[in-house]
């Protein structure tokens, strides 16, 4: 019978390629749009290390003025980064299994040679535990160990764009770089590592490319290295040396803990409430305890990186879906009582009701299938026309416009649901009509 009735549906279709353009092209329009919009939101809204959710935490500590909050929206919460000197603290506690402390900044690069040009490069300053917990692929190497934190040593890690674009992509571990005017070892070079949103760091942002750089944390008090990212104080101080900012109450390092278990996640909670009353002791942290850590779905959500616009966006891009529908709908009855004679010989013939229906809702079935088809190439001409308008700001594009299998079959699901939607009125419609009333007319 499903045979039969594909074949009734093509027969339908040469009949009218017209009004079977149409249609089609209605619902692959609807889809494309939606598709679109799917996929910015699912890629804004992805974890990109989903399996590390109940493991990596954001540790944040609510050392801010007690007279305003940090967040006129959200006062309730605490500021999204810590003081140098609770960042140093916090790493002294032996509970996590991985800490990162870290803060971006910007460094000269000079290869030595005389075929590339000197560089200022996004660096990040952090611990070595940064690679494990985020885990960061390499290419050649590895990261650096504890040693080389406490020294700190003067190594390096280069991301794969730089080692191609210094080196000619060969294996550069060992060979030396200089960063302003002190000398690096390269101990690591990173793998192609686009994460979208960049949940590690979003304080300029949740599609900020990850950095060319990164060396030991303790480089940044060596060498005074400024932030290139968010500073922000609260607290009037006298600040006239790089050890006044280091020991003022601005807030400039993020810091992340990676657990072993949630035990050990419970424990650095308490450790975290205690450190915090006793620096109330000692006369900071003015606001009520307010400490908390915040796994990453959590961070994403903390920081809306999923905002009401991009939800509005696709609560817009579903109504223009429905708008499309309802056009088929029209489109489909035009198409199916321009043949309602033949459905009248067919009844005649000893058809039910529910054969004409059944014969009709295969065509719209087949329709909405060939409408998603169309729908995803339209949708992926449209993605690649925004890769096109933002790669050169944002390498995270290729990604965040990139239509993943969840997406491809999202697409042909909603065309279905879209056609059957669209069809189910007019196959009704066209099986209830008397056969008689076409009959006579032949």
């Amino acid at each position: 019978m499903l045979s039969y009735n594909l074949r009734l549906a093509f027969a339908s279709y040469r009949r009218n390629p017209t009004l079977t353009g149409l249609v089609a092209s209605a619902i692959a329009i609807g889809i494309a749009v939606c598709t679109i919009t799917l996929t910015l939101y699912h890629a804004l809204s992805n974890n990109p290390i989903w399996w590390k959710n109940d493991q990596l935490y954001a540790v944040t500590i609510d050392s801010w003025d007690p007279e305003r909050p940090d967040n006129d929206k959200h006062p309730e919460r605490p500021p999204p980064q810590l003081t140098y000197k609770d960042a140093l603290a916090l790493l002294k506690s032996d509970i996590p299994m991985r800490k990162v402390a870290m803060f971006k900044s910007t460094r000269v690069l000079d290869s030595g040679k005389a075929d590339v040009k000197v560089k200022r490069m996004d660096t990040r300053v952090t611990t070595g535990d940064f690679f494990r917990a985020f885990d960061v692929p390499f290419l050649y190497g590895g990261p650096w160990g504890a040693a080389a934190d406490q020294g700190p040593e003067p190594v390096v890690v280069i991301s794969k764009e730089v080692n191609e674009k210094t080196f000619g992509g060969i294996n550069s571990v060992g060979r030396t770089v200089r960063l302003d005017d002190r000398d690096f070892r390269i101990i690591g070079v990173l793998d192609t590592w686009q994460p979208a949103p960049t949940y590690y760091d979003l304080n300029n942002g949740s599609l900020e490319n990850p950095e060319d750089i990164y060396i030991p944390f303790a480089w940044g008090e060596a060498l005074e290295l400024e932030s290139a990212g968010n500073t922000n104080c609260w607290k009037s101080e006298q600040i006239n040396t790089f050890k006044d900012f280091t020991n003022s109450e601005c807030v400039w390092i993020q810091f992340w803990a990676e657990f072993s278990s949630k035990a050990d996640h419970n424990r650095f909670q308490s450790w975290l409430d205690g450190y915090a009353k006793d620096q109330k002791k000692l006369g900071r942290f003015p606001r009520p305890l307010n400490n908390h850590l915040y796994n990453v779905d959590e961070w994403l959500d903390f920081n809306e990186v999923v905002t009401k616009d991009n939800r509005v966006l696709v609560g817009l891009a579903f109504m223009f879906l429905a708008v499309c529908v309802v056009n088929t709908v029209g489109l489909l009855l035009a198409k199916f009582l321009s043949a309602a004679s033949l459905s009248g010989l067919r009844r005649a013939l000893g058809a039910s009701r529910r054969d004409i229906f059944q014969q009709h809702l295969v065509e719209v079935i087949v329709l909405g299938l060939a409408g998603g088809l169309l729908g995803l190439i339209f949708s992926a001409l449209g993605l690649w026309g925004l890769r096109l308008m933002f790669a050169s700001d944002f390498d995270q594009y290729a990604s965040l416009t990139h239509m993943d299998p969840t997406m491809m079959g999202a697409a042909i699901l909603l065309s279905l649901l879209a056609g059957i939607a669209a069809g189910l009125y007019p196959a009704w419609r066209i099986g209830r009509i008397q056969p008689a009333t076409y009959l006579k007319t032949q």
